[in-house]
């Protein structure tokens, strides 16, 4: 069966989730899970995306976000490659981390947010074999510290980097509500919502379904993984090239070597000609000096990495491609 292709846009709303390889642990203890949410909490601030619920487990995670600038794919990718980069180098261990590429289910906010918010939430106890008295689950739930619940019940929890206010909003922006609606789910039990997920990665009504399928339609002849917006495409190499250049006041000629002192400016430079020019790994190579495509891809992994731990640099990339964006407008 062919993956489902990726349907992004401004302000869309997704659940996300990634499993571990051959369902394995992707948590040896809390201080990874720490280092999780840390990375999470950077490459939300670096994309610009809203977190809106999560949940940890032990082999698993769960995110409800939204992408105002329609950049899904971007973030995950960073983002997992930040994680699974920490967790390699302390547990000394290589290779993929997660089962594949991430699932995502594109959902309409104003049907399931609400709904799905309590799923993630009721993820702990909801997957145990034996459950304890409802009494009981609700205890371990609000205790759970690897969970937004604990922000949405009590403001004395509230997560700085995790947007409770749409959520609340459904249920008048009462916590006590939100944890009596939780409580209930315990009580007359949930059902999954995936039954009613359309095309393997829509969740709404048929007014839904007939807007993202349009959407889809227009990004049909994307390359796979490389699904961007139509504005992304409109940028010509050359552009890209003189915006890196001007903000770390280099001569553009520089960013065209192979060797020098510009290793980061480089990788930054692949990974905007990527995503806002749309071009192949082997088409970036062959314009940065001949470059085999796998050291295109080297590079670009090395510097999402560096992104999630050097603020001055995911800093830069932030401020070019605020300027790359405003001039995809100025072409429309």
């Amino acid at each position: 069966m062919a993956r489902p292709l990726r349907i992004e846009y401004p302000h869309a709303h997704y659940h996300v989730t990634c499993r571990g390889n051959d369902r394995r642990r992707i948590f040896s203890d809390d201080d990874d899970r720490q280092a999780f949410l840390e990375r999470l909490r950077k490459s939300l601030e670096i994309y610009d995306v809203r977190l809106h619920a999560y949940v940890l487990m032990h082999n698993h995670f769960h995110l409800m976000v939204e992408t105002p600038g329609g950049n899904l794919s971007d973030f995950m990718r960073h983002f997992n490659v930040a994680y699974t980069s920490f967790f390699n180098r302390r547990h000394r261990r290589t290779g993929h981390l997660y089962q594949g590429r991430f699932k995502s289910i594109l959902f309409q906010p104003d049907a399931h947010l609400l709904a799905l918010s309590r799923y993630v939430h009721m993820n702990p106890v909801r997957v145990v074999r034996r459950r304890p008295t409802v009494p009981e689950q609700v205890r371990q739930l609000w205790l759970y510290r690897w969970s937004s619940l604990g922000g949405y019940v009590s403001a004395l929890r509230r997560e700085s980097w995790v947007h409770y206010d749409a959520v609340l909003a459904e249920v008048g922006e009462s916590r006590q509500r939100y944890g009596r609606f939780v409580q209930d789910g315990l009580e007359q039990g949930v059902p999954t919502p995936w039954k009613a997920v359309r095309g393997q990665v829509v969740l709404g009504d048929d007014r839904f379904w007939a807007a993202a399928t349009g959407r889809w339609a227009d990004v049909a002849g994307a390359a796979p993984g490389n699904a961007l917006p139509q504005r992304a495409r409109l940028l010509q190499p050359a552009r890209i090239t003189a915006e890196v250049a001007a903000y770390f006041n280099l001569p553009p000629a520089r960013l065209q070597r192979k060797r020098g002192r510009c290793r980061d400016q480089r990788g930054l430079l692949m990974e905007l000609m990527y995503r806002h020019a749309g071009m192949t790994q082997q088409a970036i190579g062959a314009h940065l000096g001949g470059l085999d495509y796998t050291a295109v891809s080297h590079e670009r992994r090395r510097v999402r990495e560096r992104m999630a731990e050097d603020p001055t640099l995911a800093k830069g990339w932030r401020a070019i491609e605020s300027r790359l964006e405003d001039s995809a407008g100025e072409t429309r």
